[in-house]
């Protein structure tokens, strides 16, 4: 019965749905925010507002057809011959797809209702009664931020959701080329992450901290867990660059040094096992600081995939069985990623969908002391103050969410054109 008082919601003929999309609506200033976007290519590309983006028509053609789609799939499941047309396989599919569909068309139909509001609306603007023009214009500017957040919660349904961007992740950091200051920087870079992840409430197990002589970081990591945790740190995976006059050097001239960042998504046991039999686990004595007792029981565990050669070691606890449950959830980690990739290279041919690649060897950010600014190269964006940067709070957050921004207006776009070669 819910899937026909659906049917019936459906405007038909001139007053279809997706005829909205052909009527222009006032431009809203406050959101024609531009930014530029680019991954490991020169070419720089225009992020679009909410409004430049529902004038393309390839964005009203893929509505339209997601329409027809909606209507032909909601028709079957609720037609009494529905048995005699497809098989239960074929039914439950369609049942899947209007479930799925049913809070974008949901939305669209209360867009056209804001948009006949707003029609009646600018009738009322033309009244000779002062007092009834004065409430028609406090309309308008309602009905037209409601259409502004309903244009968006569509593109947002729109974008397609990634299961593993609901995981948790381990974090690891390494220093690159640099020397000392490398390792120093990456110490400041890891406790950036750490007060990033205490900054949205999220969990920071540290599972290994390799020190330098001068209190930097050889290479470190750590187990970040809580509500979109690595959904917002899969952008910080790639090569750190820092810029600046280091605390060895006695003469004053400024050094580059780099570090790297690993963002692995951790997968939850259900999801991905891995077979005892393909595990070589080797137990060594612990090195490092930690006094006496590191050095004399063999708690130090290294773990080895057999048929990948990944590898994965624990020593920060005192316990065996701790590093053992600790090392396991790097290899789980590393593999689970490994994995990811090569589904995602073949779903996506390729292309850089996550603004780069997240690689190793890819340059992603600059840490500039000298002119006090961060420069993230994949979006040309710059903002200033490296200390509050390094914290880990508002300015990383802000650098973030625009990182996001471009993302997800990549994966539309990619959406879009798929869309519209499978319609053709």
């Amino acid at each position: 019965m819910a899937f026909r008082r659906l049917v019936n919601l459906l405007p038909r003929g001139k007053d279809s749905t997706f005829s909205l999309w052909r009527t222009p609506f006032p431009k809203l200033s406050q959101y024609d925010i531009t930014r530029t976007l680019h991954t490991t290519t020169p070419v720089m590309v225009k992020l679009l507002s909410v409004d430049e983006i529902f004038a393309q028509r390839s964005l009203q053609e893929h509505l339209r057809k997601m329409e027809m789609e909606y209507s032909e799939c909601l028709q079957v499941v609720s037609s009494s011959l529905t048995e005699e047309q497809c098989n239960e396989e074929e039914l439950r599919a369609k049942r899947t797809k209007v479930s799925v569909m049913a809070p974008l068309i949901q939305t669209i139909i209360e867009l056209e209702t804001k948009h006949k509001e707003i029609a009646e609306t600018e009738m009322l603007l033309k009244d000779e009664d002062s007092g009834l023009r004065e409430l028609a214009e406090m309309e308008r500017e309602s009905c037209l931020k409601d259409i502004q957040e309903l244009r968006q919660k569509i593109l947002d349904l729109l974008i397609p959701k990634e299961e593993v961007d609901l995981s948790d992740l381990i974090l690891e950091v390494t220093a690159g080329i640099g020397g000392q200051e490398a390792m120093l920087f990456t110490a400041e870079v890891f406790d950036m992450y750490q007060g990033f992840a205490q900054h949205h409430g999220w969990s920071f197990d540290i599972l290994e901290h390799m020190t330098s002589d001068l209190g930097g970081l050889r290479h470190a990591s750590a187990s970040i867990s809580g509500p979109e945790s690595y959904k917002r740190m899969k952008f910080e995976a790639g090569v750190h660059r820092v810029q600046r006059v280091p605390k060895t050097e006695k003469q004053g001239r400024m050094h580059t040094s780099t570090m790297t960042v690993a963002v692995l998504p951790q997968p939850a046991e259900i999801s991905f096992t891995i077979n005892p039999k393909d595990l070589r686990i080797d137990t060594k004595r612990a090195s490092g600081a930690g006094g006496q007792h590191v050095n004399t029981t063999d708690s130090a565990v290294r773990i080895v995939h057999l048929p990948t050669g990944v590898v994965a070691e624990c020593q920060q606890e005192r316990s065996q069985l701790k590093n053992r449950e600790k090392a396991m959830k790097v290899l789980r980690a590393k593999l689970y990623s490994m994995k990811l990739e090569e589904e995602t290279s073949k779903r996506y041919n390729q292309r850089k969908i996550q603004i780069g690649t997240k690689g190793r060897s890819e340059k992603i950010r600059t840490y500039n002391f000298a002119q006090d600014r961060i420069t993230d190269h994949r979006i040309s964006m710059t903002v200033h103050n490296v200390k509050s940067f390094l914290l880990g709070e508002d300015l990383l957050d802000e650098m973030n969410s625009s990182l996001q921004e471009s993302s997800n207006q990549e994966a539309l776009m990619e959406l879009l054109d798929e869309g519209n070669e499978q319609w053709s």
